[in-house]
Parts: structure tokens; sequence; C-alpha cells
């Protein structure tokens, strides 16, 4: 006998915090060096944040 399983849907909402060095800061974007790699963050998406207040 088989049994159909559960469509229940887990949803997680939390935050990480990453170390990096600011390599560059333009009008609407921030980049940020973690680990090897540049990463582009928009300032739109830290207004949200802690860090948002301060920018």
């Amino acid at each position: 006998m088989t049994k159909t399983p559960d469509n229940k849907k887990i949803a997680v909402d939390s935050q990480i915090s990453l170390k990096g060095l600011v390599k560059a800061i333009f009008n609407d974007t921030i980049h940020v060096q973690i680990g090897g790699k540049v990463i582009t963050i928009p300032i739109a998406d830290l207004k949200g944040n802690k860090l948002g207040n301060n920018l």
C-alpha cells in the first residue's frame, strides 16, 4: 500500500550575516567582496534592514 505524500509547504524567512570588503558605492548599488567574489547589492534591498537607516 503506497501513501501519497502530504503537500505541506514550509516557508522560512530568516537573515544571515556576511562580512565583506566594500569595494565601491554608487548611487543605487554597493559592490562588496566576499571571499574571492564581488557581488552587487542594490541599495533598495537594504532599506528594510538596520543598515538601510545609515544609508
